[in-house]
């Protein structure tokens, strides 16, 4: 190509060229400057003539021009550089080679893939066949930011393809997990023989059962050709065999192993984990520990989780000390698995005290804290770490969102669960199942139905029984038997199949609609038909619901005919039946029973004492009493609560601590008559202490329930549902007084208690008063 230097363009590169060198200790003159320019010019018009025109000063073999294309490059100004290349492509200056590659490194470093390949074909355009060293650069580029295609492009246009490509396209395939194609490039290796990298990056890339038979073939090639001497060689194959599940092989690498590094006992430990072999991980520590293997944290780490599964927190204990003489206990790959274990053995201040040691706690470390105040039933714990996290903006993670919203339901706190809810769809933090469910679950608990129906319709295709479970089992907490039912029928249609739970939640809907037949039919079914064995807490099921239909025969003898031994919960749910039906025979067994099981279950004095004052049997109510009193047992205390405008508003039986209770008590006036109601002397739900005696006969309490209806009545707009909450089983009087309220108030009165959830509108339950 003939230069040519138009006058413009030769005074632009000398412009260049002075950025380039940088400022001159004496400026340049002017004439030199003009002189120059009039050299290209007279050298312009010599072209035209000539083939060969003599080259101008300073610009010689486009030098300048190069030195300032790779200072644009190491500045990061690519964009730039690519426009400079145009213009001497314009002018005829040629790029030289060593131009190109500083300016291919700085499109590495950058990310600027597009900008590189264009680069790419400049050079091949400009010089026909691009040195070695450019394309190698060039693919090794491709395969770093994934561009497969380019990748292969430039690695089919090489002529002469050497180990090192071939080592970095086959590697990069690898990692990507597209093991296919790595093996079919590795396989095509003819004129090239593939050293142990290569060999060890399809090996690193094979995970799953599905991979092991290739894994073995790799494993036999690098045996055939003298790649099994090392220890790295070895480690990798070890590995292999852990991750495709092949506890043998990975056993018999690791014994034939002349050399064994901590990463080869860590690998065999995970072959372990994986199939559940806690116990054999235990005793691959204790061997590094016997033969001196210098400990990591990632040792620890699994060993910790084997623990975790194990329940052990005595050798738990006993690791963490060694954890803390060695100084790991800050390490967040340690302190993590330590929490956990602890959480595990339900020991909550341990798992507190560990988890205070992390220097720098991550989301699955605040993950399993929360976790562990969760299973201590600690769940306003929970909601204020949460909060904190979040004023702090730590890095959170899905499975802390589900922990939250499982806390959330617990204690039917709507206001933040759905503050959480939206959080974790902005954050992108949604669990779409497990988080689903649990989300589920608390707008059930927390009285909207309709919210858990939407979270459930926004589900396109629900193919998971988990989240199928959570709503079958809320409308059957709601007393929606026939809905729960449809339900799990649509869900039968969609070829999900139903699991234990699921089938504990269809009694329930059973249970409390009094289908008995159906519930029976469907006890009877689940081995043959869904492929469930029935458990204990399916018969109990099962109990409950004879007894609660009154079929108190047939509750206790399921009891005595199932194939299991009757627990606490089978004695309970008889002792419950007979309560309610005033079967003193039955009940006074029942009752021996549940006290046999555990003599400090204050629920069965009451339930006792209650069948012995509902049958006139004055005397043994007393002693049931006394008994309760000498063995220092008092029942639960009743509490009912609502939330109103964010804020939680709590009673309990005649709570006058409320900053409105005059204008409650007030309220309650209104609906005085209801008192003149005739009432059993019964150990009420709401009732405590040892003076509940004879004078209560015919009084009527001002219950948790009844001051948080009133409450309801003076704080929420006229026509507005009231939802209230509580923790003991609603008593007949306050479930009467409900319905009178709804009917006259024209409120949708909604009150869960215990067991499940009651609405009253215009004066009758959605329970039918079958609870």
């Amino acid at each position: 190509m003939i230069s040519t230097f138009p006058p413009r363009s030769s005074f632009f590169f000398l412009q260049m060229a002075a950025i380039a060198n940088g400022p001159p200790s004496t400026p340049p003159d002017k004439t030199s400057l003009i002189k120059t320019a009039n050299y290209a010019q007279i050298s312009s018009k010599v072209s035209l003539k000539s083939n060969t025109p003599p080259k101008p000063p300073l610009l010689q073999h486009g030098r300048v021009e190069n030195i300032y294309l790779v200072s644009l490059s190491k500045q990061g100004k690519i964009q730039q550089a690519w426009d400079f290349i145009t213009e001497m492509d314009k002018s005829g200056v040629s790029v030289h080679l060593q131009s190109y590659d500083c300016l291919l490194k700085a499109c590495a470093d950058l990310g600027h893939l597009s900008i590189a390949m264009f680069i790419h074909d400049h050079l091949q355009r400009s010089l026909g066949k691009p040195s070695d060293f450019i394309q190698k650069r060039v693919l090794e580029m491709c395969c770093e930011y994934g561009s497969f295609f380019d990748a292969h492009k430039v690695f089919d246009e090489m002529t002469e393809r050497n180990l090192a490509s071939w080592g970095a396209l086959i590697s990069a395939y690898s990692k990507a997990g597209l093991v296919g194609k790595a093996v079919k490039l590795f396989s095509s290796m003819e004129s090239v023989t593939p050293d142990a990298a290569i060999y060890i990056s399809i090996l690193q890339s094979l995970v799953g059962s599905s991979s092991l038979q290739l894994g073995k073939q790799m494993h036999a090639l690098a045996i055939k050709n003298g790649f099994i001497q090392g220890a790295k060689m070895d480690t990798v194959i070890l590995n292999m065999y852990s991750k495709c599940g092949c506890l043998e092989g990975a056993e018999i690498v690791f014994d034939q192993m002349v050399e064994k590094n901590v990463v080869a006992w860590t690998s065999l430990m995970v072959s372990y984990m994986l199939v559940g072999k806690s116990v054999q991980v235990l005793d691959l520590y204790l061997a590094m520990i016997k033969e001196g293997v210098e400990l990591d944290e990632y040792v620890f780490s699994i060993t910790l989780k084997a623990c975790a599964s194990l329940k052990n927190q005595e050798i738990g204990h006993q690791i963490h000390g060694y954890v803390l003489k060695l100084g790991m206990a800050g390490e967040v790959s340690v302190g993590t698995p330590l929490v956990d274990l602890y959480v595990k053995c339900s020991s909550i201040e341990s798992a507190s005290r560990a988890f205070d040691y992390i220097s720098e706690p991550n989301a699955f470390s605040w993950s399993a804290l929360i976790t562990g105040y969760s299973q201590a039933g600690e769940f306003v714990d929970c909601i204020k770490i949460l909060k904190s996290l979040k004023s702090m903006d730590a890095e959170l993670n899905s499975f802390i969102y589900t922990s939250i919203f499982q806390a959330c339901s617990a204690v039917t706190d709507i206001s933040f669960g759905s503050q959480a809810h939206g959080d974790a769809i902005k954050r992108g933090l949604f669990s779409y199942l497990y988080g689903e469910s649990a989300m589920i679950t608390m707008y059930a608990k927390c009285g909207r139905l309709d919210y858990a129906q939407r979270v459930f319709d926004s589900i396109q295709t629900p193919c998971d029984n988990v989240t199928w479970t959570a709503i079958i089992a809320g409308y059957a907490y709601h007393g929606n038997a026939s809905e729960a039912l449809h339900l799990f029928t649509r869900m039968l249609s969609c070829n999900v199949r139903p699991n234990a739970i699921t089938l504990i939640a269809v009694l329930t809907a059973y249970n409390y609609c009094g289908l008995i037949k159906e519930a029976k039919q469907c006890l009877d079914s689940m081995s043959n038909k869904y492929g469930v064995e029935p458990s204990i807490h399916h018969y109990n099921c099962m109990i409950d619901i004879y007894a609660r239909g009154g079929l108190l025969d047939e509750s206790i003898a399921m009891i005595k005919n199932m194939p299991f031994e009757a627990n606490i919960m089978s004695w309970k749910c008889l002792l419950g039946g007979c309560s309610i039906h005033k079967n003193l025979k039955l009940g006074k067994v029942a009752a021996e029973n549940v006290l046999l099981l555990d003599p400090e279950d204050a629920s069965a004095y009451v339930l006792m004492f209650n069948l012995y004052a509902s049958s006139g049997e004055w005397e043994e109510a007393g002693l049931v009493r006394k008994m309760m009193s000498q063995s220092n047992l008092r029942k639960e205390v009743s509490c009912s609560w609502m939330y109103v405008n964010g804020q939680v508003h709590s009673f309990v039986v005649g709570d006058r601590h409320h900053p409105q209770v005059n204008e409650i008590y007030t309220k309650l006036k209104e609906f005085e008559h209801l008192k003149n109601a005739k009432r059993e002397v019964l150990l009420s739900e709401e009732e405590e202490g040892d003076d509940v005696l004879l004078e209560r006969k015919g009084q009527i309490l001002d219950h948790s329930e009844r001051l948080a209806i009133a409450y309801g009545l003076i704080s929420m707009s006229k026509g507005s549902p009231i939802t209230i909450f509580k923790n003991l089983r609603a008593c007949k009087d306050c479930h009467e007084f409900a319905k009178h309220v709804s009917l006259v108030t024209g409120h949708e009165i909604v009150v869960r208690d215990a067991n499940r959830f009651h609405h009253f509108k215009s004066g009758v339950c959605s329970c039918g008063d079958y609870w």
